[in-house]
């Protein structure tokens, strides 16, 4: 089974910054191909989850419009890991924060697509 885990998350100050990453592992079974799109995206309590930024194999990258300028997501392939950095954090940006990754892994011989998320990390903004 492929995994994703998160860290970074925590308690910050309006204004801060932190920053979360994300690697993907496999399994004896299920072994990681490679990966193309890894994404972040959070959910706030009583909201649904909606995108952060991803970021595609080759470095391509898109943000939500209430990231952007103040948001940077980065990847590290021959990890299989994705990060991003927050700054200026915001009180609205208290939420988990999730990460996702569209796997192509090899099992029992064959290679097959999945997309796999994180347990969350929590984010709290407040002073």
């Amino acid at each position: 089974q492929v995994q994703l885990v998160e860290s970074g998350g925590g308690l910050v100050q309006p204004g801060g910054s932190l920053r979360l990453s994300c690697a993907a592992s496999g399994s004896i079974f299920e072994s990681i191909y490679s990966i193309n799109v890894m994404g972040w995206y959070r959910q706030a309590p009583g909201k649904e989850r909606e995108l952060v930024a991803r970021i595609t194999s080759g470095d391509n990258t898109n943000y939500g419009e209430t990231v952007k300028g103040r948001f940077t997501i980065s990847r590290d392939n021959a990890k299989n890991a994705v990060y991003m950095q927050m700054n200026s954090l915001k009180p609205g940006g208290t939420a988990v924060y999730y990460c996702d990754g569209n796997v192509r892994y090899l099992r029992g011989g064959f290679f097959d697509w999945g997309d796999y998320w994180g347990q969350g990390t929590q984010v709290t903004v407040s002073s």
